[in-house]
């Protein structure tokens, strides 16, 4: 039973850690361009690098 005085608050902190850096990211627009990456794959390249 002791152990649940441990889990809990961690996984608590690990949560809110991680509800933080969602709204960090919000914040610094890494969410703003979403069709890009997948139109970018669909791209063919002119001058292949390889």
């Amino acid at each position: 039973m002791t152990v649940w005085y441990f889990l809990i608050p961690i996984s608590l902190i690990l949560g809110l850690i991680g509800l933080g850096l969602f709204f960090w990211n919000m914040r610094n627009a890494q969410y703003d361009d979403m069709s890009g990456a997948a139109n970018r794959i669909l791209d063919d390249e002119d001058n292949p690098h390889s």
